[in-house]
């Protein structure tokens, strides 16, 4: 165990992408599950707030302490297997996912969940419940989720296999290895037809693994994890499409996305505006000067069709006007990372503009209904150019949904910019969609969860919290506020 207090030295735990801001009193580094324990009871017996902390690439806050002690798991950055004939990964929760993903393909296999920061730890994206760009084909992280090791709140250890405990009748039974049973009561939520990642998994007949993936850290410590694996691509078709209207993108998002076709099947399909391109131009002088919109496809493939995508894309583009000598298209891997890198720069260029104005992000994470986000990107955009402030759009338009960041310039615009946040929010709630689809919550979103939850739904998840953690020290003010856990 390394145990830090300098303030020199902690200083780099307390605060993340997002530039939210935190305190703490001491960093304990763990170097073995027998720490993790340690460290675990006895904050549990002293009641002292215990912070988990991974590479800090959250946006919410999530993984920032306001007070006590934060445990980094960071010594924990092991693949322990990787089984070929099985498919499958065993792996520390602090093994980079840039680097579990090169490591499966060294092997001929793929992991497809793929958010913009490939930087951040595995664990995280469990913690989370992580999407990203190819979230459109594959779904989020929870469906390659396998198995969790986790240490509870009290210092038990609490292994999950997929398969094995479902909730019943709204209730299950979890018991530890030290034979300490926990019986939680599980909401039946009526859960979103959009991608959501606001709140605990809650529904009748879950398999109980799913109330943990997306808990953001609050009801225990991930120290080992099973990932389900698929076969390596052959070929990824990848193509950035520009446009000088931005109808043209929309109808072409929402033709492919109809399309009932055995040739056409995108992973991804990436959206960016004007404004996001206007700050890339200095980088891509290869953009038309005329680009109002761009759209990113990839899409996966076998040998033998791989010629017959890119013709049925090129056929399709020409029948929606489109200039294919403008369009970009990746015929080598270098091609194909390049393309990754042109739509994961405007997240980072916007995270420097924040960084240097010193003011916490204020970008959304709302996804609605396929048939309401047209109509409901354009009030967005409506809603942020009547007040004047700069912003970028872009986001997964495969899974209508939207991060519009807005960049203030002073304290004023800052103000607004966070009115306009919370209408924004508001506006997707009563589309039916969430106002975080794959960020989570964290401390940053916390009080916006009235706007998706009635009061009996968040004690209820608060129970669950209570009955893991009874003395509430772990990851608090993420998710829940503080009020709904100290209620009677």
């Amino acid at each position: 165990m390394i145990i830090k207090t300098e303030p020199e030295f902690i200083d780099s735990y307390l605060n993340d992408a997002a530039n939210f801001k935190g305190r703490c009193e001491a960093v304990y580094i763990a170097e073995s599950i027998e720490d993790i324990i340690t460290v675990v009871k006895y904050c549990n017996i002293s009641n002292i707030k215990l912070t988990v902390s991974g590479n800090r690439t959250s946006l919410t806050g999530a993984a920032i302490p306001m007070g006590g002690i934060v445990l980094s798991v960071e010594k924990f950055n092991k693949i322990k297997e990787i089984d070929c004939e099985g498919k499958f990964i065993i792996t520390e929760p602090a093994v980079m996912l840039c680097d579990l993903k090169e490591a499966v393909k060294n092997e001929g296999l793929f992991y497809p969940a793929d958010p913009t920061e490939q930087n951040c730890y595995i664990g995280s994206t469990i913690s989370t419940n992580a999407s990203g760009a190819r979230t459109y084909k594959f779904g989020s992280t929870r469906n390659f989720v396998e198995e969790l090791k986790i240490i509870t709140p009290t210092g038990d250890k609490l292994n999950l296999v997929r398969g094995k405990i479902f909730v019943e009748k709204g209730n299950v039974e979890l018991i530890t290895e030290n034979g300490n049973k926990l019986n939680l009561v599980i909401p039946d939520i009526n859960l979103l037809l959009t991608k959501n990642s606001a709140g605990y998994y809650c529904k009748e007949g879950m398999d109980v693994i799913d109330l943990f993936i997306g808990s953001e850290g609050t009801l225990g410590v991930i120290y080992e994890i099973k990932l389900k694996l698929l076969k390596l691509p052959d070929k990824i078709f990848s193509s950035v499409v520009f446009f000088d209207d931005i109808n043209t993108c929309f109808n072409l998002i929402e033709f492919i996305k109809a399309l009932k076709d055995d040739i056409i099947k995108p992973m991804a399909l990436e959206f960016m505006d004007k404004n996001s391109i206007n700050m890339l131009k200095k980088e891509y002088s290869n953009i038309p000067n005329n680009a109002v919109a761009c759209l990113w496809i990839e899409q996966d493939s076998g040998n033998a069709e791989y010629e017959s995508i890119i013709n049925r894309y090129i056929e399709i583009f020409e029948d929606f006007g489109i200039d294919t000598t403008t369009v970009w298209f990746a015929f080598s891997d270098t091609e194909l990372v390049e393309f990754q890198k042109f739509r994961h720069a405007i997240p980072s260029l916007v995270n420097e503009y924040i960084t240097k104005n010193n003011f916490v992000k204020i970008g959304t994470d709302i996804a609605v209904p396929d048939k309401v986000f047209r109509q409901f990107y354009f009030e967005c955009l409506s809603n942020v150019e009547l007040s004047g402030i700069n912003y970028t759009a872009y986001g997964h338009f495969g899974n209508s949904h939207l991060h519009l960041n807005m960049l203030p310039k002073n304290s004023d615009e800052i103000v607004v910019a966070k009115e306009i946040y919370y209408n924004l929010c508001k506006l997707a709630v009563n589309n039916k969609g969430t106002f975080s689809a794959e960020h989570g919550i964290g401390k940053i979103k916390s009080k916006f969860m009235p706007l998706m939850y009635n009061e009996d739904t968040i004690n209820k998840f608060a129970n669950i919290k209570k009955v893991l953690d009874p003395n509430l020290i772990l990851n608090i003010g993420n998710i829940l506020e503080e009020k709904y856990l100290y209620e009677v």
